[in-house]
């Protein structure tokens, strides 16, 4: 009959041992600004038609924000803010792309998980710069794997390598139909 307090106290020890680590490190205006420093504004786009979300094979619920960068009348590229899951929780991260669809760059913006944010050194993220829709690499090729972040690397990677196909699909100048209008189709 004395011990059964401890079951109750090692019940809570167990309950709150799971630590959550989550750390912002960029918002998303920083982010913009990183990548487009010389934008005079960030036009967000509307939502994206479900049926290129479909086409892309996205997770259900699918739904990057993408931000026009503009300086004057001239759109200089996107920045678009993506969530892909690490291990069992979410990485958001804002992939800026040129005009071209080239890659500007890569920015962990939010960090939940207690291992792998690795993925977050600049040596690892300056993998993507300079990619293209057509040559997306994949993890293990091109893109080098950090032991210890192997699923936030690899979710990461695969993040990018939609955002690229969406790219093309959806934002390329002369693709049709254009963001505006596929989001003004799904409104």
């Amino acid at each position: 009959m004395q011990v059964r307090w401890l079951i109750p106290l090692g019940a809570a020890a167990a309950a709150t041992a799971q630590v959550a680590y989550a750390t912002q490190y960029l918002s998303v205006e920083q982010a913009q600004r990183a990548a487009f420093a010389g934008a005079s504004e960030f036009r967000a786009l509307p939502q994206l038609d479900a049926s290129i979300a479909a086409a892309l094979t996205a997770p259900a619920g699918w739904s990057p924000r993408i931000f026009e960068a503009r300086a004057a009348d001239q759109a200089l590229g996107w920045v678009i803010v993506d969530q892909v899951i690490g291990k069992s929780e979410l990485i958001t991260y804002a992939l800026a792309l040129d005009t071209a669809g080239k890659v500007i760059s890569v920015e962990v913006l939010e960090y939940r998980e207690s291992h792998g944010g690795e993925i977050r050194m600049p040596a690892w993220r300056k993998q993507f710069v300079g990619e293209m829709p057509a040559e997306a690499s994949a993890l293990g090729g091109e893109i080098k794997n950090i032991s210890g972040a192997t699923l936030s690397c690899r979710h990461l990677t695969e993040g990018v390598q939609r955002l690229l196909k969406l790219y093309e699909r959806a934002l390329k100048p002369e693709s049709s139909p254009s963001p505006r209008a596929a989001g003004e189709r799904a409104g």
